[in-house]
């Protein structure tokens, strides 16, 4: 199989698994999410090897250098090869901010009550 200088982003997004399905890639590159050199790019844009893009899935933004070109989906060891993360520890760290603002409740034990509730705004509030 010849090796490939360039394929679209949004296909390539997908083709590495940053993205679950091509019509997501699209809608984020549509909705100005991933920026490469600084400009906000469109589904069409064509990838080169080691470029650097940003993509926004809030609350992150994450960083990725392109190593490989690959048009087609791949298992995500493969995937992995095609791409270096960037992504900084900090950006990483919001992923488990964000967890640790919710209140774990055990399956099954419904709403809670007014007085859970009070205690749990306590505890969300400081």
């Amino acid at each position: 199989m010849p090796e490939l200088s360039e394929v679209r982003i949004d296909k390539w997004l997908w083709a590495v698994r940053i993205f679950k399905t091509r019509s997501q890639a699209t809608e984020a590159c549509r909705k100005g999410r991933v920026i490469i050199d600084g400009i906000q790019v469109k589904p069409s844009r064509i990838v080169k090897p080691d470029e650097v893009l940003f993509v926004k899935k809030l609350p992150v933004i994450y960083s990725y250098r392109v190593k490989g070109i690959i048009e087609k989906r791949v298992s995500a060891t493969l995937a992995t090869i095609n791409y270096e993360e960037l992504t900084p520890e900090e950006e990483l760290a919001k992923l488990k901010m964000n967890e640790s603002v919710f209140v774990k409740r055990d399956k099954g034990a419904g709403r809670p009550t007014k007085k859970e509730r009070r205690i749990i705004d306590k505890i969300t509030d400081n």
